[in-house]
């Protein structure tokens, strides 16, 4: 080791979803939304005036946030936002999390929780989900430095009753409980209704799923207004100008566009239940997911070798080389007309062997 490498941060980084170069795939491996964004949003793009590339963006993204309140029904000092999830949770890794006790979160989950527990250098435990892939929250019943996990929990999909998630943050009180909502629009019901109760609750969503905006980045937190302006004072501390003009444009169009919100949500939603049906009469097993994606494991095939065989054929899943998972896949929600082409294939695959 050179002398200067021993001041260095070293950490395990995150590894996303392979971005296929050809265009010409069925991309089912990343939880993007297979549909466009709003009209309204394309149209807010094409009023966006080069001025605004000159000037720097307004730090507290204002316009942003007053449509996300308005749409969330809260205030907007309750409303934190940053460049996507990803950044809103770092964030708060970064302001919250500053005990000696471990953060706890589950063993099979978001695999940027433990980046950033080693990168902020908090120390953490994983507990682990039962023979089902649920979250137990009898976990998180004891004494800790936090609580994150989220609902429905990725990559299995699977939903934690709203009651459960209350006795969670009531037992801890003492600290702050982070539930991820990135998937929440797909089914189950919001704890953000449990902010009225509990000022040790942060909520966090994302517009890269339901509002198929991935590429924007753009992520929010609700919170009480101690909590949120908490991880202001953090982000003015790292970043002030963390949300550039497009994304607040656009992510105020898409935000206040919720006819069009509701439209996509509730097809992504049908055509994940057709695909449960599809995939169970094809020898398919997989908890009952209320997200945009199936995590599955067939009775007979190995996940990889199935993952191998796919995209061979130009459809992308999510392998995870990991213990307890390494014999799932992670099967992405796109349009009718990309299941049935993955369908397609299965049963050809499958009887051959």
């Amino acid at each position: 080791m050179k002398a200067w490498e021993s001041n260095i941060r070293k950490v395990v980084p995150y590894v996303p979803g392979e971005q296929p170069k050809n265009k010409k795939v069925i991309k089912l491996n990343t939880n993007e939304n297979p549909y466009p964004p709003s009209q309204k949003v394309t149209e807010a793009l094409h009023r966006m005036e080069t001025e605004g590339m000159r000037k720097y963006p307004d730090p507290a993204a204002q316009q942003l946030v007053d449509a996300i309140a308005h749409t969330q029904g809260v205030k907007p000092s309750q409303i934190f936002v940053g460049v996507g999830s990803d950044d809103v949770l770092a964030m708060a890794f970064l302001t919250f999390f500053n005990s000696e006790k471990p953060i706890l979160f589950p063993d099979i989950t978001y695999s940027f929780y433990d980046v950033w527990a080693d990168l902020f250098r908090i120390p953490y435990e994983c507990q682990k989900l039962d023979e089902n892939f649920q979250i137990r929250k009898e976990g998180y019943l004891k004494e800790n430095g936090g609580v994150i996990f989220p609902n429905p929990n990725a990559p299995t999909g699977a939903l934690l009753p709203l009651e459960e998630i209350e006795e969670i943050v009531r037992h801890n009180q003492d600290v702050i409980v982070i539930v991820d909502e990135a998937y929440i629009d797909f089914g189950g019901i919001t704890a953000k209704g449990l902010l009225q109760k509990y000022e040790n609750l942060l909520i966090v969503q994302t517009f890269s799923k339901s509002r198929s905006m991935a590429g924007m980045r753009i992520g929010y937190a609700i919170g009480n207004e101690e909590l949120i302006k908490y991880l202001n004072d953090v982000k003015y501390s790292f970043n002030s100008y963390t949300m550039n003009n497009t994304a607040i444009s656009l992510g105020t169009a898409a935000a206040l566009d919720q006819e069009y919100f509701e439209e996509t949500r509730q097809k992504i939603i049908a055509t994940r239940e057709r695909t449960k049906k599809e995939m169970a009469s094809l020898g398919f097993t997989f908890a009952d997911s209320m997200a945009n994606f199936l995590f599955v494991t067939h009775e007979r095939v190995k996940a990889k070798e199935l993952f191998e065989a796919l995209k061979a054929e130009g459809i992308y899943v999510r392998y995870f080389n990991k213990p307890r998972i390494d014999n799932h896949l992670r099967i992405t929600i796109g349009t009718d007309e990309e299941m049935d082409t993955l369908f397609d294939f299965l049963r050809t695959y499958l009887k051959k062997h």
